[in-house]
């Protein structure tokens, strides 16, 4: 993994509410974006960055079905994070 990814990850794990999507995510496997509207009490657009940042670091997949998307987690991507972190932590 490169730094510079390293650190989009890392910086979208940075977040009280992106931690909570990541364990809600992690407890069911999948989540609809309507399930973690309940569950944040958040606004749509806040969970739309949320997400993006998600996303786009590559921890969280998605996946539209009608009008919601559905989230899960990228079990490799977390993978790769250890990995990472490993390689620091040996050094």
């Amino acid at each position: 993994m490169k730094v510079e990814d390293a650190a989009r990850l890392f910086k979208a794990l940075g977040d009280e509410n992106r931690l909570r999507i990541i364990e809600h995510i992690s407890r069911q496997g999948e989540a609809c974006a309507c399930k973690l509207l309940d569950e944040l009490d958040v606004s749509q657009p806040t969970l739309s960055h949320h997400m993006k940042l998600l996303c786009d670091s590559g921890l969280v997949n998605a996946r539209k079905d009608g009008r919601w998307m559905h989230y899960s987690l990228d079990k490799g991507r977390f993978d790769e994070a250890m990995r990472f972190i490993e390689g620091y932590r040996r050094s």
